[in-house]
Parts: C-alpha cells; structure tokens; sequence
C-alpha cells in the first residue's frame, strides 16, 4: 500500500483573533430545558459564545481571556444550577478530560439503574393494588386503607427514587429557567395532591376528589426508567471517543541512559528513543530512526491494510507494529499527539450546532413555560366549560376505557391538567440534532472523516458542486521530472545547476519533485549560494544563484519578467499536450529551457469521482496549471468542467462566482494555495496529507490521502442528516399530536408519561441505527 501522510490537526483552543475555543464538561443536565439554560447563563457573559450540548454533555466556548475567565464560565453556570469542569492547572494529558467525562456518566446510569429499580419496587405493587379500583370501582380493603396506601407509596417514591427529579426541578424554577423535570415534578407532585386530599374527604375533612396517588408513583417509576434508557442509549452514541481513548498506549518502552526501561505513556518526552517490538502499539507520535515494519493505522484512517514505514517515516500514537522492531523518536506527546488531536476535534464537533437545530432551540428554551400554560389553561377550561368537554370525552369513552366522563368536574381538570403536564416532551426535540450529530461524528472518525465543524453536516448534504484542486488531490501529488530541455546556448547540466538548488527551497509539490529529480549534488544549496528567495504562489520561484537571478515557473511567471519563451514554445505544446506540467528556467532575463514534469493520477480517483457524480454531484476541477495537462487530467478522471491556470485568488473568485449563482460548493484541497478557497467554499474538505495551513482552514479533514474517503463524508452527512430529519419529524409530530389530545381529557396520565419517555427513546434509538450505515470502500 502507498505511504500515507498523516498530518497532526491543528489544536483548536487557540482563535486567531486572540480569543479561545474550549470544550468544557457539564454536569447536572438532564434535559433540553437544561442545556437551554446552561446556554443562555454563558452567553449572557461579555465576550463569549456558547453552543451546550445535552447529548455530549458539554459546553463549546469561544471567549475572550482578557475579558471572563474560565472561572467566571464556571461561575455562571453554578448560578444557573449546573457544574462546569475545568481543567486542572496547567492542562490535562490527552483524553483526561473525555475519561473523566464517561467515568461521571457511568456512573449516572448506575445511579439511574438503582433509581429506577427501587421505584418499580414501590410502584409495581401500587399498581396491582389499582387494578380493582380501575375496572371494578372497588377500593380494597376498604376506601381509606386504599386511599392512604396509595398516597403513602406514591410519596415513598416521590421522596426517594424521585428526589433527585423533584430536587432539579426546584432549582430550575429557583433559577427562573424550568426544565423537563418541573413538569415530572408538579405532574407526580399534584397527583400525590389528590390522594391526601382524597384521604381526608374519607375521613370527612374535605370535598370528593379522584385518588390519582397512585398514578403519581408511576408517573415518577416510569419518567425514571424512560431516564436510564436515554442514558444508556446516549452512553451508546459516545462509543466512537470511547474506542479511540481505549486504544491509547498505557506504558512506553524507552532508552535512558543506554538502557531500556518501561515507562508510563504520560511520562514520555518529546525527543526520547522508543524501542517498539512486533505486536505493540507505538506509545506517541514519531519519526523511524532505525528498523523497517509494515503499521496499522486503521484507527486512524479506516484503511485496512498495513503502511510500510521505515526511517524517517512518520508514525501515529497507538498504532500497531505488526512486523519487524523499530526505533521511535518521538515528536509528539500528551495534548500534542495527532490521536488527542483528532479527540479535541470529535468532542467539539460533537458539542456544536448545525443551521436546522436554531429553531428546535428557539422552541426548546420557551418549551416548558409554554406547556405550564397549557396545562393551566386545561383546569380552568375544564372547571369553566365542563359540559362541552364532558361531551367529547363521552364520546371517546367508548373505545378509550381509562375515559370517565362521569367523574366530578374537579377529577377530570386534575386529569387532563396532569396528562398536559407528563405528555410534553422538549427531550424529543433537544436530542434530536446533538444525538444523530454525536454518531455520525463518531462514525466519521472512525472511517477517516473528521468533522471539525457540525455545521459542515448540513452543508455538505446540501452540496450540488464539489470542486477539487488537482496536484496533490486528484494527482498523486509526487511528480518527477520526465523531460529536460535546454534552450540554445544552455546544457542540461547547467539547467540543473542552476534550476536545482533554487527549487529545492520550494515546499510546492513541483519545486520538491525537481529536486528530488535533480542529480546527486545539485539539489538543495550544497556548494551554491542562494540568496533573496521568493515564491510566488501559483506561479512559480525567484531568486539569485551562484550571482546570477534565476526564475523558475509559468509561462504566466515569464511574462512577469519580461521572458521571451518563443523558442521553447514547440517544445513544450508537445509536452503539455502529453499532460507534462512545464516549469520554464529564466537566467538573468533569458530563457535556459524548461523542465518537464508528470503527477499520475491517484489510484481509485476516477472510481471516486463516478461516486459522487452518481450521488447527483458535479464535478469540477480547479488548478494553477496550464489549459492542455488541465484537459488531460480531467479527460482521464471523467471531469466535465475545469478551469486552468488559476492564482489561489482566483480559485476563490471561481468558489464566489458558483455561490453567487446559487450554487452550494463542496471543496476538496490539500496546500497552502488551496486555504482561501477551502474557507470561501460552503464545506470545505482537507485531504489526508494536506498542511496544516489547509486543514485549519477546512470543515472536514480526510485522514486518509484517497478519493474515497471524500466519497464516505459526504455519504455520512447525508446519512447523518437524514436521521435529524428523521427525528426532528417525530419530535414535532409526537408534540403537535399529543398535546391537545391530553388537552381534551382523552390521554391518561400514565399512558402519557409512556409515551413522553418513549419519544426520547425513539430518538436515542434512531439516531444509534446511523452505525449500521455503510459508508463504502
């Protein structure tokens, strides 16, 4: 298999305006009211925006340090009733944070488990002991050994399983911000309301009422068990971070002191000697300096097959060595690796928020005041009206039997009320959008498609042009000089001279294929002297050799000059024509001859782009070389548009003119003259070995350097927003739906506490299914 770059993403905390970027835990949230609030108490802070995750359960800040501190975030989120965790002094080693993340959530679903358990063991029996009552109107043993019983299990369970719902609800309303769990608390609080009211009135102290006590105890068993369902769903959505920290190295073998001696991974220092057997994984990131080894880096890039490494090759933290020993130095540890780097990425993207999800906000944060209202409205329009709701219910009494309409009027207020308030579910329509968000993410990372921005998700769905530059990305990227010609009066060998050194200065892909072509000794600035070097982007190089000014580049790059290049333009129409890339040589003003250079096509390029165009995507590809090689290229690779001969500036103004015609534009890069264009484009996309200038511009980075993973992004968010769709769909419509029919008196209130823990399941559930999708090859 080809030697795959992989390139370390760029840490994310620091902004370039000065500003950070950080991803901080949040613990308490238990709901969409929840997050809105966290939310809302970090951007009413100067200086900062916030995005809160309840899935992820985190906070993505961008602030300003000289303006709030991290303490202050911190502050602000514990007026609001919630825990933000920061990092310890000096930061944390790679993943700390992520362990102990999941460790508190591990420990929420055993704490939810025995919650759950020890409320069924209360409620099961209550709701035998209702089953006489329901469908024979007998209370047995008798009416106040029924009522009181009921009332006294309905407050065992209130006060202990459910404390913890009652305790969060309080402080929600105590903040001014209510959450899921106010309605919970004042549906299974008014519920226990009527047993110790019904418990009087047998013993003649107040007026008749319906004993819902006992729908009270299951009201709050099942909101609990709905609860330990979505965390442990939701513990399934993070399995992708989870996998990846589980496959970290714990301990390192290393050479102190001429001796081999076996580390901690966090004790290993940039610069140290590794000593990496057959079968162990390589503890951090670094560079081959002795042995040969076939390594699996499919953790990394999806790719199954084994990278041949050998010195001077880089490796990646917690791959495996499969074959032969191998002496590591490593270059990268802690926070610093290429794995914590890709963590960082995934937690932020993770926490993010994509365009379709600012209305499911905007109707989250005023949710749950909303259906106190509704629910208030439901008792006074039974109380006030009860003959025209009696009359509906009637009429649905006889094919819905928990249906009474001959209760008092009292009883059927307190009944509708109470259904109101458990039916509502703002969960449904919180995890919506962060939970399919969170698995495609993670799906992403493991099949080599790491998504920096969540947004990117939705926009990448919504492409209809995706453009490519072609060096690097559509080519192989490693040209090598296949012909030289020398003008009249010139030799090759003084072509190379003077061409070589000047070139092997150059980071552009031809300028390191030259050198690498030129013969022994002339490459590089070993015995010439090159001074006042310059590069312009897409064009070429400049500067003086040996005492004499040497330019190197395009045509365009001659013209600039003044270059006449008449005599070696035969030459090179047959070799362009060939798709040969020229680099014509200018001597102080004239011209010394042209280089000849071929870049192959990348292997699996052509099936790719017939992929996408399959997808309903067109094709396009941008490059700064001349029209003929553009038409070869794009002939092999089944490109119908192109554009030739383009400066990084006017990639960009192609990017601008597409979108301003209405077009939504995918693109797909890997150099430094790609960044405009890759941030200007709707999603932009870096390809595995790109810079990092590349990747810190684009919305996705492929880690695999192949066409195909372009292809898997682009079926993820497609995937990934299908399933949005899919469940912001059922959020609205189990919403819109059920909320008048409890309205009406027609829902009772257990079977709508079901159905309210039901629709955040069916959204958990749903958004987990996206890890069966196939991605391809």
């Amino acid at each position: 298999m080809s030697e795959t770059t992989l390139t370390q993403v760029p840490d994310p905390a620091a902004e370039a305006d000065g500003s950070r970027r950080e991803v901080f835990p949040v613990e308490g949230m238990h709901c969409a009211g929840c997050s809105s609030a966290v939310e809302r108490a970090l951007n009413r802070l100067e200086g900062v925006e916030a995005a809160v995750s309840l899935t992820a359960e985190s906070a993505t800040v961008r602030y300003e340090p000289g303006v709030v501190t991290a303490d202050e975030l911190r502050r602000a989120v514990q007026d609001a009733g919630y825990l933000l965790h920061l990092p310890p002094a000096g930061g944390t080693e790679a993943g700390a944070m992520e362990r102990e993340r999941l460790a508190r959530a591990e420990r929420y679903l055993a704490e939810a488990h025995r919650r759950m358990r020890f409320a069924w063991i209360l409620a099961a029996p209550a709701a035998l002991w209702m089953v006489p009552e329901m469908f024979l109107d007998v209370k047995w043993p008798n009416a106040i050994s029924y009522d009181l019983g009921m009332t006294l299990i309905a407050a065992a369970v209130l006060a202990g399983p459910g404390a913890a719902t009652l305790r969060s609800g309080f402080m929600s309303l105590r903040h001014w911000a209510p959450n899921m769990d106010v309605l919970i608390a004042l549906g299974s609080g008014g519920a226990l309301l009527t047993g110790i009211f019904t418990a009087l009135h047998d013993l003649g102290v107040s007026p008749p009422l319906m004993n819902y006590a006992g729908v009270g105890a299951m009201i709050m068993a099942i909101h609990l068990t709905g609860r330990f369902i979505e965390a442990k769903a939701r513990g399934r959505s993070s399995a992708a971070i989870q996998r990846l920290l589980s496959l970290e190295a714990s301990t390192a073998r290393v050479v102190r002191d001429g001796t081999e001696v076996d580390v901690p991974v966090t004790e290993v220092r940039v610069g140290d000697v590794m000593i990496v057997r057959p079968g162990e994984k390589i503890p951090t990131d670094g560079v081959v300096i002795e042995g040969r080894s076939a390594v699996d880096e499919s953790l990394v890039t999806g790719e199954s097959m084994p990278v041949e490494k050998g010195p001077g090759k880089q490796v990646v933290g917690a791959t495996i060595n499969q074959e032969g020993a191998l002496r590591v130095r490593a270059t990268g540890v802690g926070e610093n690796t290429f794995l914590a780097s890709v963590i960082r990425s995934v937690e932020e993207a993770q926490g993010s928020k994509v365009p379709i999800q600012e209305f499911a906000d905007r109707v989250t944060a005023v949710f749950v005041p909303v259906v106190l209202a509704v629910a208030a409205a439901a008792l006074i329009a039974w109380l006030a009206f009860p003959g025209f709701f009696q009359s509906i219910a009637a009429a649905a009494a006889q094919f819905l039997p928990w249906v009474e309409p001959g209760l008092d009027r009292a009883s059927l207020a307190l009944f509708a009320a109470l259904a109101v308030l458990v039916i509502a579910c703002p969960c449904a329509l919180g995890l919506a959008t962060p939970t399919a968000l969170m698995v495609g993410t993670g799906l992403g990372a493991e099949h080599g498609v790491l998504v920096r921005d969540g947004a990117a998700v939705q926009r990448l769905q919504e492409a209809d042009v995706i453009a490519f530059d072609k060096t690097g990305t559509l080519t192989a990227g490693s040209p090598a000089v296949t012909d030289v010609v020398a003008a009249e009066g010139w030799t090759e060998t003084e072509l190379w001279r003077l061409a070589g050194p000047l070139e092997g200065l150059s980071e552009h892909p031809l300028g390191r294929a030259i050198a690498r072509t030129a013969p022994e000794g002339i490459a590089g600035t070993e015995g010439s002297h090159v001074a006042d070097f310059s590069v312009e982007p897409g064009r070429g190089v400049r500067g003086t050799v040996d005492g004499r000014r040497v330019v190197a580049g395009s045509d365009r790059l001659m013209e600039e000059e003044g270059v006449d290049t008449s005599s070696l333009r035969a030459r090179a129409d047959e070799l362009e024509a060939d798709a040969r890339t020229i680099v014509f040589v200018a001597v102080d003003g004239r011209p010394a001859g042209l280089l000849a250079l071929a870049d192959p096509v990348k292997e699996g390029a052509a099936e790719a782009l017939a992929d996408l165009r399959e997808m309903g995507l067109e094709t396009l590809m941008l490059t700064g070389d001349n029209e003929r090689t553009a038409a070869a290229v794009s002939s092999r690779l089944g490109i119908a548009s192109w554009r030739a001969g383009l400066l990084p500036a006017e990639k960009l103004d192609v990017i601008r003119e597409l979108q301003a015609a209405g077009r939504i534009v995918a693109m797909v890069g890997d150099g430094i003259n790609d960044a405009p264009a890759l941030k200007q484009a709707d999603v932009g996309l870096a390809i595995g070995g790109g810079t990092d200038i590349a990747i810190e511009a684009a919305d996705m980075a492929l880690l695999q350097d192949d066409l195909a993973v372009a292809v898997r992004a682009v079926r993820l968010s497609r995937a990934t927003f299908r399933k949005i769709r899919q469940n912001l769909f059922w959020a609205y419509f189990y919403n819109t739906v059920a909320i008048p029919v409890a309205f009406l008196g027609l829902l009772h209130p257990v079977i709508a506490e079901a159905a309210m823990a039901l629709s955040s399941i069916t959204v958990v559930t749903n958004a987990n299914r996206l890890r069966a999708v196939k991605l391809g090859r």
